[in-house]
């Protein structure tokens, strides 16, 4: 079952915007990126937001996700997010890091890794 991960006081809007749809509309979590952005998730990359929203339907289909925020660090314009990520893949379970990168309101760069 996918659920919509609570927030973490303090996530600037694009990152809260990111996990409140991640699950649930990938158009919406597009919309949090920069057109050229760059996700990089499972040693993959996808750059713009178009691959972006395609990436994030797969992903929330194949594995049903749930995500539970843990903690974030924010360093001016990075932003990591500890989370606990449990869905249908080996290992669930996981402990992941979301590192991102904001640059004027928008995502440019997400890293997802252990």
């Amino acid at each position: 079952m996918q659920t919509t991960p609570t927030p973490l006081p303090g996530l600037p809007a694009p990152i809260a915007g990111y996990f409140e749809h991640q699950t649930t509309s990938p158009a919406a979590v597009a919309r949090c990126f920069t057109d050229d952005a760059l996700v990089v998730d499972e040693r993959q990359a996808h750059r713009g937001r178009a691959a972006i929203e395609v990436w994030n339907a797969a992903t929330s289909s194949t594995y049903k996700l749930s995500t539970e925020l843990l903690a974030a660090e924010v360093d001016g314009p990075r932003t990591t997010v500890r989370a606990k990520v449990t869905g249908s893949f080996p290992g669930s379970p996981i402990e992941l890091r979301f590192r991102f990168t904001l640059t004027e309101g928008l995502i440019t760069r997400l890293e997802i890794a252990p």
